[in-house]
């Protein structure tokens, strides 16, 4: 429904403001005259500018959603209506383009909509996870717990995802200032010393030369390094896009020496905490299967979740083709395993999650600690290896004049 602006008077000629969403000016001016308002004016809410730009348009933070799910449980729980419910989380939500959803959800409910059918409309924010988990609680007639799953689910996958990120932070933010000095050197400090050892004349060292060298390509060419440093980033993205260039570059990132035990912790971790998640719902494991596949994140991964779906369904237990596949420890296998032969597979994929989620975290603080020193000796051994090429002339010239 179109959202309007009103001002009006109270008995006590007081001036009120707000906005109110109705089907049109009139309904207001009637609901208003009704609570006692007079001298009402009514006109139509203007537009946002973000609504015209999709690109200055804010994104749906996990926290929101986390957060929506946790209150939504909560008044679900207490016996309100599930329209109340939307309404109230719609006008306190912050984030203006989660609150539009949730209105949207609203009114699709009120038109007759299923709660599930309403959130399939928005992928972006609600993906197949959490929209299967909502129709296995609307069929199970326990929404409220699903919600509460859900919120608990997310917290840890985006705890998870936050650990990874910063443990990726340190060496990508040394790079870029590596680079960032680097540049600057070449631009701005090497022409300087350029011109003094041009007035002092004699041969210059070999590195000199070379540094020399390299500045000049520099300062000549760099625009053109930019530029082919962007159509470098491009053509990378595109290649990744591809089916073949996905599974080829997932498949290296699992076998780096240092990220891929990391990457592969965090595999485990998240497939054991999905599939777990989806099965204490009531979702087949087929279907959770499926799900757990496409938000794994990784292409090889992907593949093995679908082998082992398709074995599963010929069949074969989980445990075997999971095991065949080669990605996933031994020791997760036989504990899947004596999940199944004892029929509690859900808790004994949430006993490999949290364990994993350890796991992350000491992995994450040993790479830390590993990096540390190397990106250090990088960034030293750059930098310093050209301020000493820069200073060899000054050497050699103090002892000639020694």
């Amino acid at each position: 429904m179109p959202v309007f602006l009103w001002e009006g008077t109270t008995r006590k000629d007081e001036l009120k403001k707000g906005e109110m969403e109705a089907i049109d000016e009139v309904a207001i001016r009637g609901l208003l005259r009704r609570q006692g308002y007079k001298s009402i004016e009514v006109r139509n809410k203007p537009k946002d500018l973000m609504e015209y730009l999709p690109f200055l348009q804010g994104r749906v933070k996990e926290k929101s959603i986390v957060v929506f799910c946790r209150i939504f449980s909560t008044m679900i729980n207490a016996g309100l209506p599930l329209i109340q419910c939307l309404d109230l989380l719609a006008q306190q939500e912050e984030n203006k383009v989660f609150a539009k959803i949730l209105r949207a959800i609203k009114e699709d409910i009120e038109g007759g909509t299923s709660l599930t059918d309403a959130l399939k409309k928005y992928p972006k924010v609600f993906d197949d996870l959490f929209v299967n988990l909502i129709a296995a609680g609307e069929a199970g007639g326990m929404l409220d717990i699903i919600l509460g799953r859900l919120s608990d689910y997310l917290e840890k996958a985006m705890k998870l995802k936050k650990r990874v990120k910063g443990a990726m932070t340190y060496p990508a933010a040394v790079l870029f200032i590596s680079f960032g000095v680097v540049a600057l050197l070449l631009l701005k400090v090497i022409p300087v010393f350029q011109k003094m050892f041009e007035g002092m004349g004699g041969q210059l060292p070999g590195p000199t030369m070379m540094l020399i060298a390299a500045s000049e390509f520099a300062q000549s060419y760099f625009f053109i390094i930019i530029l082919i440093l962007v159509v470098i980033y491009i053509a990378f993205n595109r290649f990744y896009k591809t089916e073949k260039g996905r599974w080829l570059l997932d498949s290296l990132s699992l076998k780096a020496p240092v990220f891929g035990p990391l990457l592969k912790k965090v595999a485990v971790a998240k497939f054991s905490r999905t599939l777990s998640t989806m099965m204490s719902s009531g979702v087949p494991i087929l279907e959770g299967l499926s799900i757990v596949s496409r938000t794994s994140g990784n292409k090889v991964i992907e593949d093995a979740l679908l082998k082992t779906r398709q074995s599963i369904s010929e069949g074969r237990t989980i445990a075997e083709p999971l095991a065949e596949t080669g990605i996933f420890p031994s020791m997760v296998v036989q504990m899947i395993a004596v999940g199944e032969a004892t029929g509690a597979l859900d808790t004994m994929l949430t006993k490999i999650a949290d364990f994993y989620d350890d796991e992350v975290d000491t992995a994450v603080d040993a790479m830390t600690a590993l990096l540390e020193p190397v990106m250090m000796v990088f960034l030293g051994g750059i930098v310093g290896g050209m301020i000493i090429a820069m200073y060899l002339p000054i050497f050699k010239l103090a002892s000639v004049v020694g």
